[in-house]
């Protein structure tokens, strides 16, 4: 690679299994190795995820920053900016906003600031306190990227900020990774989960509160008080590691369906388990663009989502999939029921999702998309 070619410092609270995460490793990935270089700055660390990054030229640093307020970390992070003396400094959501006064004093004049999401302490963005401290930090960000226009409305008429320094960029997907093909049963899979005429209902992600999962657990267990005659085609696949795992195991055992599921906790193989399934389920509290819908949708699966965040933005009702109150049990159970017996329906759905992702959810034109932010912040 040139050596000239401007580098981008990428500034993250962890490295590890997460879509925004995810997003930022597609990136790099996918972006013309002449054009950047890049660096990876972790506020608290990083895991094996990073081994999913495909280029060698990538340093990934770690901070040790502790929780809260810790003031020698922010000294690192400014030593960091010297030491690397980056062209443009992207940070991402409101765990590295703060990087970006950092990056300031530090003389870097590129400085973006990424919104992918809010967490369950701040589902619409009217937290107060921490809109005060993004309206505080609003002058030295140069550009916003939102993933999804609910996110870039909401910077604009909450936060403040200017329409033309806002730029809305879809997350992509790699629709070659993510396909219709089933192929091999995953792998270590439950004696007779995938039987040829199971009916995997499935859902991959951080189990963490905002997520939302044991609502999809107590739709399941519905499901089968509506449709005992599906009872023994029926299944459940949650994969992904996380506070409520023990939760939902723990509710799905009560009610005696310990044996129609399978929650195997963080895997590496989601293409793999996506293509297994036969309809793909979201049930968070709240959402920037779900990469996994994405991937679900590659992967020629029909989705059922919470009608949350960016989600409306993905899922077509009636067309893709279908949208339920969050937290509702009940309809997410309704909804999963209309799939559950209607197989051409989950065939059609599924066909119909993956055609929109062909359209206009591609790796290239997310790509495209910070490829002109970064040249315009440049310039």
């Amino acid at each position: 690679m040139r050596r000239d070619a401007p580098l981008i410092v990428h500034v993250i609270h962890r490295l590890g299994v997460g879509g925004l995460e995810n997003g930022l490793v597609n990136l790099i990935n996918h972006m013309p190795p002449g054009r950047y270089r890049h660096a990876i700055v972790c506020l608290q660390g990083y895991s094996d995820f990073a081994k999913r990054l495909k280029r060698q030229d990538v340093e990934i640093y770690d901070i040790a920053k502790r929780d809260g307020h810790d003031f020698g970390a922010y000294l690192r992070l400014y030593r960091m900016f010297r030491k690397l003396r980056p062209d443009i400094v992207h940070t991402r959501n409101l765990s590295a906003l703060e990087s970006q006064v950092i990056a300031a004093l530090a003389g870097v004049r590129g400085r973006v600031h990424g919104v992918h999401g809010r967490d369950t302490y701040d589902l619409y963005g009217q937290n107060r306190k921490y809109n005060l401290l993004r309206k505080l930090i609003r002058p030295f960000v140069g550009q916003y990227i939102a993933v999804s226009r609910d996110l870039a409305d909401w910077l604009v008429q909450t936060i403040g900020a200017a329409p033309e320094r806002v730029s809305q960029i879809y997350n992509g997907v790699d629709s070659v990774r993510f396909h219709p093909d089933g192929g091999a049963e995953p792998a270590a899979a439950p004696a007779g989960f995938f039987a040829a005429d199971s009916i995997v209902i499935g859902s991959v992600g951080r189990m963490a509160a905002v997520k939302d999962y044991p609502t999809l657990a107590r739709a399941f267990l519905r499901l089968l008080e509506l449709a005992p005659e599906l009872r023994g085609r029926l299944r459940l696949l949650i994969a992904g590691e996380g506070e409520s795992r023990a939760a939902c195991l723990q509710l799905l055992a009560q009610h005696g369906a310990a044996e129609l599921v399978w929650l195997p906790g963080e895997r590496a193989d989601i293409a793999q388990l996506m293509a297994a399934m036969d309809l793909f389920v979201l049930p968070s509290l709240g959402e920037g663009i779900s990469n996994t819908i994405l991937e679900a949708m590659a992967s020629g699966l029909p989705v059922v989502a919470t009608a949350v965040g960016g989600n409306p933005e993905l899922v077509r009702p009636g067309e893709t999939g279908a949208l339920v109150p969050a937290a509702d049990p009940e309809a997410m159970a309704q909804a999963l029921l209309a799939y559950a017996r209607d197989d051409q329906l989950r065939s059609r759905h599924g066909q119909a999702a993956r055609a929109v992702i062909d359209s206009g959810f591609s790796m290239d034109a997310m790509t495209q998309g910070y490829l002109s932010v970064y040249d315009r912040v440049l310039r």
